[in-house]
């Protein structure tokens, strides 16, 4: 295993950690199959893992007990623990105690080596501010129950700047980060301006979801025409750990094969390695997938705000996803999930404000009802 710097109390992390989120399942999808997990976690960390990440939701807060018992017999002493405080369920100032300590029960551990403010973005720091989290959290550090002050983001990048200049003891932060995201959530830049301010970052959705690790066939074939004998997923997670400012990948693996996989991944990996003509074969798969994009809305805004409360580009976006990746699951789960009723594009009169709005001409009042076929209907993609 390889292993980087990661904060500022001299400990390095090992370029491949944990993530809890996706977890083996028993038939049916609804049950996560405890005895597999634990069995591939633990051989992970013998493997050389030493940083396991889960959160307060993850599979319905079984995925904290589940953790909780892989560090059992030893494995605690092997492997650094991160969940998160569920900020978006904070409405007074004594849920954040309360919330730390279910997540002490459930994992059942005395201390949280690392705690990150889950998904943070410009409405988390104003409940933080609204409700003194920051000294919530500072108070946890010194009673002993957290060792380590973090947080997990999923906005804007200018709304990353915000984050981390919000506070001074961040020690460390998670980004989503893989070579279609380089401009969007924090992106390249934010993984930058973090690095540069002495705040270590943990990268997680490094294959999006598994979109990365099973390209259409036609993408494939860019990795394969190398002759380097590398999948999909070996190219991608390489091209993230040739960045020296990302610390560790998170990786939420399913079953022992991905274990594996990753596993001789990450003991190859360093930092600087790639050459010009492996980076060019990131960019060329790149390229053949922004060309599946669908509708070409480049997320300026200029149509907002719709008088009907529609949420365009990010409708635009969920539809665009589906479409790269050939996967509309994902997307159709987060416009259920996390797109309000009143800002799906199902809300939508066509009453065309927008479109005089639009650079890019985009008939979006047309495009709306086949974005919410698609997205909310469980429709397939039009021919």
């Amino acid at each position: 295993m390889q292993f980087r710097p990661f904060g500022k109390d001299g400990w390095k992390i090992s370029a491949l950690g944990f993530g809890a989120m996706r977890l083996p399942m028993l038939k049916g999808d609804k049950e996560v199959d405890e005895k597999e997990a634990i069995r591939i976690m633990r051989y992970g960390i013998d493997e050389g893992i030493n940083y396991v990440d889960t959160a307060y939701f993850y599979h319905n807060g079984i995925s904290e007990v589940i953790v909780g018992k892989t560090l059992k017999d030893g494995y605690r002493k092997k492997a650094r623990l991160a969940t998160k405080s569920p900020i978006g369920l904070i409405k007074e100032k004594g849920d954040f105690d309360k919330f730390l300590e279910l997540q002490l029960k459930r994992l059942n551990v005395d201390h949280i080596d690392y705690y990150l403010f889950h998904g943070i973005g410009d409405g988390g720091l104003e409940t933080m501010k609204k409700f003194d989290l920051f000294k919530k959290m500072e108070d946890a550090k010194k009673a002993g129950k957290v060792g380590h002050i973090g947080f997990s983001f999923h906005d804007k990048a200018d709304a990353f700047i915000r984050v981390v200049d919000s506070y001074d003891k961040w020690e460390f932060c998670q980004i989503q980060y893989n070579y279609m995201d380089t401009e969007n959530q924090a992106g390249t830049a934010g993984l930058k301006y973090a690095a540069a301010k002495g705040i270590s970052v943990l990268i997680m959705e490094p294959l999006l979801g598994g979109k990365l690790a099973r390209p259409p066939k036609d993408i494939a074939a860019i990795f394969s025409d190398t002759g380097k004998h590398k999948t999909p997923a070996e190219w991608a997670l390489a091209w993230i750990w040739d960045h020296p400012e990302a610390a560790c990948i998170l990786s939420g693996m399913s079953n022992f094969a991905q274990v594996k996989e990753n596993l001789a991944s990450a003991k190859k990996s360093n930092p600087n390695q790639m050459s010009s003509s492996e980076l060019d074969v990131i960019y060329n798969a790149s390229l053949e997938f922004a060309k599946r994009i669908v509708i070409p809305c480049t997320k300026c805004d200029y149509c907002m705000p719709c008088p009907q409360g529609v949420a365009i580009p990010r409708n635009f976006e969920l539809y665009n996803e589906g479409a790269m990746y050939g996967d509309p699951g994902s997307p159709r789960y987060t416009y259920a999930m996390w797109v309000k009723p009143e800002n799906r594009a199902a809300v939508c009169t066509a009453c065309k404000e927008c479109e005089p709005k639009c650079p890019q001409g985009i008939d979006i009042s047309g495009w709306m009802p086949k974005v919410d076929a698609v997205l909310g209907k469980g429709q397939e993609y039009p021919e």
